[in-house]
């Protein structure tokens, strides 16, 4: 009788973090959308967020720190609170081969316990991905500066990061998206980040790709973008490609620039091999001839007549100056506002209505327009 080595049987244990409130409504979008093969893990410092979290194991950090209220947009508060517990986080991660730490950059627990997470994670010798948000510009500059020291915080402490500007998802969606709908769009540019890799790995497909070969591209690469698309129709695979190479959340940076490209084809089971070279070809002709790329074709039986195309180009060496997405004068002065009037931030509910209470980590400013319109 021939027996098989444990290692050569088993299958990757992939594990998907949501850190804070943005984290923890991008974990249930996952859930929500059956998002396939990877364990679900929610850490909170807000304990009534944590509670409605759909995410099977959840951690509550930092009870003595914020007394299960949130971290109130501080991200060092965050950071506290993740440190006080770090053995139960290190708990709900263990075992896994790659950790996906998801979180909105911004506010307090997710800019502060998510590089705690994720060092953690690395700890446990994981390959350890961040996929996260940047504020929209009407969150205001305070949560925008968080953001940035957050997300340096984040960078020396994962195997990659991608990063993913809200406020580009405007060049993409309708200009009368509400703010509720605005955000929904961001959880779920969230997924697309994390399923792009993970449907590669746990899914099978028409092309499949193993652990190692994600790991070549993603294992210690820094910075990491990310396009998607998708199209129906005749060439619909050729142009979600095409669309996916030049998405807005590129940030205006070509994918020739990257050391490696992990690309998701992902199709009904009407996706022909043909149009999967038709699609892995564009990607081709856009990156460098020297770049490591790895691509899978999923089969989904929900996308039906539609083709997608994600992209995650890594391992760029310096990223160029980003667009300054600077508040105008009459945000600034909002702003200041906010400051001067507003409380500190509490995990208060919001309205039923507007479905949006675990949102906790809100500017007061627009916590008070949200709870406005929901009456």
């Amino acid at each position: 009788m021939i027996e098989l080595d444990e290692d050569l049987t088993r299958s990757a244990v992939l594990k998907v973090v949501g850190v804070g409130g943005a984290g923890g409504n991008a974990v249930d979008n996952m859930i929500e959308h059956g998002l396939q093969g990877v364990e679900f893990v929610a850490i909170n410092t807000d304990v009534q967020a944590l509670s409605r979290c759909k995410a099977p194991v959840k951690v509550h950090i930092g009870s003595s720190v914020t007394r299960g209220l949130g971290a109130g947009a501080h991200p060092d508060v965050g950071r506290r609170a993740a440190e006080e517990d770090e053995d139960r986080i290190r708990e709900a991660l263990a075992g896994a081969d790659m950790v996906f730490v998801t979180a909105g950059m911004g506010g307090g627990t997710g800019t502060g316990a998510a590089p705690v997470v994720a060092r953690i994670a690395r700890e446990l010798g994981a390959l350890t991905v961040a996929v996260v948000t940047k504020p929209f510009l009407f969150e205001g500059r305070r949560r925008m500066k968080n953001a940035e020291e957050g997300l340096k915080d984040l960078r020396a402490c994962v195997d990659t990061i991608i990063t993913i500007p809200n406020e580009k998802l405007f060049e993409v969606v309708d200009e009368k998206t509400s703010v509720v709908d605005a955000f929904k769009i961001a959880d779920d540019v969230l997924r697309q980040g994390v399923q792009g890799i993970s449907d590669i790995i746990t899914v099978p497909g028409l092309v499949n790709v193993d652990f190692a070969d994600v790991k070549t591209v993603m294992e210690g690469q820094g910075l990491a973008l990310m396009g998607t698309a998708s199209a129906t129709g005749d060439n619909r695979a050729r142009e979600a490609a095409m669309g996916a190479v030049s998405s807005p959340l590129l940030e205006d940076v070509r994918v020739e620039g990257a050391k490696g490209v992990l690309i998701n084809i992902t199709g009904g089971r009407n996706l022909t091999l043909t149009e999967v070279r038709e699609a892995a070809g564009v990607i081709y002709e856009a990156a460098h001839e020297d770049a490591n790329i790895i691509f899978g074709a999923v089969i989904d039986d929900r996308v039906e007549e539609e083709v997608r195309v994600t992209v995650i180009a890594t391992g760029f060496d310096e990223m160029p100056a980003e667009e300054q997405l600077e508040p105008t004068v009459d945000e600034e002065a909002a702003s200041q506002a906010q400051s001067e009037e507003a409380p500190e931030e509490t995990s208060q509910p919001v309205h039923e209505d507007i479905d949006l209470e675990e949102y906790g980590d809100l500017p007061p400013m627009l916590r008070r327009m949200l709870e406005k319109d929901s009456h």
